[in-house]
C-alpha cells in the first residue's frame, strides 16, 4: 500500500476513550480537534486505532471469576469485542470523514476512502498496539502517536513509588526491559511487548503522551516542544 502525505497514526488507549463507559467530554472535544486539523491541511489523512477501556477489562475480570480456566486466548476474544465496540462509536461519530468499514484485519487489503481510517482489535495474542504498528509499516510511517492517559512513562509506578520519575527518551530494548517480552490479555502496559517488538524491527518512533491534553498533541503535530516520552529514534 503507498504512502499517503501527511498521514498520521493516532493509536488510543481505551483508558481515555472509554474510562468507566464512553468519555463524551473527550470525544467531543478531540473530534472537535481532528476536524481541526484536517482543515487545515486537505492533504491530511488519519488513522485512529482504539482499545478495550473499561469495557475490556470489566468483561475480562467477569470472565476470569466464573471461568478461571478459560485459556487466554478465550479473553483475548472478550478485549477484542470491546476495542471494535468502541472503534465503531467513534466512527459513527465522525461521520463522513470516516465511510470506511473498520479495519479487524490490517494485514489484508481494506479500502481507505475517506479522511479519517478506524481500526481495532485483529486476533488474540496481539492488541490494538500490535494493529497501529502493522498499519504504519503498511502505509510507510516512521512514528506512532500513542495517546492515553499518562502524560509520560516513569521508571516506575508512580502510584506505587514517590520517588518514579519521568523519562522523556527510551530505546527499545530499554523500553522492553522496563515492559516484558510477553503479551498478556487486559495487562496495563504503556505499549504492548509483541508490539514493541516489531516497532523495534521496524525501525518506528513511537511518541507516548496524554491524549487529553489537546494543546500538547498539537504541539507533538507541529514538530514543537513537548511533554511525553519518545521511543526510539530520537
Amino acid at each position: 500500500m503507498e504512502a499517503l502525505d501527511s498521514l498520521e497514526v493516532f493509536d488510543f488507549g481505551g483508558s481515555i476513550v472509554a474510562p468507566n463507559g464512553p468519555d463524551s467530554d473527550f470525544l467531543r472535544d478531540f473530534l472537535d480537534f481532528l476536524n481541526r486539523w484536517l482543515r487545515d491541511d486537505e492533504s491530511r489523512r488519519a488513522i485512529m486505532v482504539v482499545g478495550g477501556g473499561s469495557a475490556a477489562r470489566a468483561w475480562q475480570k467477569t470472565a476470569r471469576e466464573l471461568a478461571p480456566d478459560a485459556p487466554p486466548e478465550s479473553l483475548d476474544w472478550v478485549g477484542i469485542m470491546a476495542t471494535r465496540l468502541n472503534a465503531e462509536l467513534v466512527r459513527t461519530l465522525l461521520g463522513s470523514l470516516c465511510p470506511d468499514p473498520v479495519v479487524i484485519n490490517p494485514m489484508r487489503d481494506f479500502p481507505f476512502t475517506g479522511r479519517v481510517l478506524m481500526a481495532a482489535g485483529w486476533k488474540p495474542g496481539f492488541s490494538t498496539d500490535y494493529d497501529a504498528v502493522v498499519l504504519a509499516e503498511r502505509f510507510k510511517l516512521r512514528r506512532i502517536l500513542m495517546l492515553s492517559d499518562i502524560a509520560q512513562i516513569y521508571s516506575a509506578d508512580p502510584k506505587l513509588n514517590p520517588n518514579a520519575r519521568p523519562i522523556t527518551h527510551l530505546s527499545w530494548n530499554e523500553y522492553r526491559n522496563m515492559a516484558g517480552r510477553e503479551w498478556t490479555p487486559g495487562a496495563k502496559l504503556p505499549f504492548d511487548p509483541v508490539a514493541a517488538a516489531q516497532a523495534a524491527k521496524a525501525g518506528l518512533t513511537v511518541v507516548a503522551a496524554s491524549g487529553r491534553d489537546l494543546n500538547n498533541l498539537e504541539a507533538i503535530l507541529s514538530d514543537a516542544d513537548f511533554i511525553g516520552t519518545v521511543i526510539g529514534s530520537s
